[in-house]
């Protein structure tokens, strides 16, 4: 279904499930784009730290109902997270021509509809929380604060990315501390290692918009690399593997445990080699096919966190 189709208005160039939303009843299609139910990619990227930090803790068999639930978490609240960034950004996604279809910038739903929808998205998330051990469910509200952040630091530093990293990676503390009942070492190091990994994924996704951000004065890190971006997403990438494999490590003083990485790094090794900061299809593709590095990342904390 082409996205001028009738029955599916709205949508962004990029959106991934045009036939499911044109499915959907005309009322609630709307909101759907709103909390980029049409991209999956956004919950997937948000669930794999949490993921990871279960699976290396130990936790990935006898916990797999933490996992559901992180999941469920990772999809209301990375909606969420895109309906409160699209009522801040409204007036600069419609200047943006991949964003200006937006539900908000396009005037297909009202700011005070959208606010709504973004307490409803929160309830889930509430649910979900209350799953957590207190000492838990309070790291993960401590994550409100750098989230009602993000949507500014495009206006105010050429690294959101950064700031998004912190963001997207959050889960990692979230599900370490579940298991662990601490913030330890291995734990934190994941995280930081996760935080490189959505700075590396998150310029290739802004090579996008790098002309219309440049002309409207929205900031990012593909910008400020220039035309060194692809030995910056290398570098990025390379950073995440260190610390992962430090924290490995640290739990498993052993070679062989480490190399548990290299099909992550055989895929990231991929994406740079092929990146063409010219061609924004190609770099969509690549920015999508990290939900299968975060694929390749559970396993190998799988593999690690059961043989410790």
């Amino acid at each position: 279904m082409a996205a001028t189709d009738p029955r599916a208005p709205h949508l962004t160039p990029d959106t991934e499930h045009r036939g499911m939303v044109g499915l959907m009843p005309t009322a609630a299609r709307p909101f759907a784009l709103l909390a980029r139910f049409d991209r999956p990619i956004g919950w997937w990227l948000l669930f794999w730290p949490g993921a990871w930090s279960v699976a290396l803790a130990g936790g990935a068999v006898e916990r797999w109902d933490l996992l559901l639930w992180l999941l469920l978490g990772s999809i209301a609240m990375r909606g969420a997270g895109c309906v409160f960034n699209d009522i801040v950004d409204r007036d600069l996604d419609r200047q943006v021509a991949r964003t200006r279809s937006r539900p908000l910038a396009s005037g297909a739903v009202s700011v005070k509809a959208a606010a709504i929808w973004l307490v409803l998205l929160c309830l889930i998330g509430l649910v979900v929380l209350l799953q957590l051990h207190w000492f838990v469910a309070v790291i993960a509200v401590s994550s409100l604060a750098p989230v009602a952040a993000y949507p500014f630091m495009k206006r105010i530093t050429w690294w959101p990315q950064i700031w998004l990293g912190l963001v997207f990676s959050w889960a990692a503390l979230v599900g370490w501390a579940e298991i662990a009942r601490t913030l330890s070492v291995p734990g934190l190091l994941l995280y930081a290692g996760s935080i490189c990994w959505v700075v590396g994924y998150d310029t290739i996704y802004a090579l996008q918009d790098r002309e219309d951000d440049a002309l409207i004065g929205v900031r990012s890190s593909a910008l400020r690399m220039g035309r060194h971006v692809r030995a910056g997403v290398a570098t990025f990438y390379a950073a995440a593997l260190a610390l992962w494999a430090a924290a490995i490590w640290l739990l498993r003083p052993d070679w062989l445990a480490v190399v548990a990485l290299l099909p992550v790094a055989l895929h990231f090794l991929w994406q740079v080699a092929t990146l063409r900061p010219e061609d924004g299809a190609g770099a969509l593709a690549r920015f999508r096919s990290n939900r299968f590095a975060g694929l390749l990342m559970f396993l190998a904390c799988v593999v690690v966190g059961t043989t410790i």
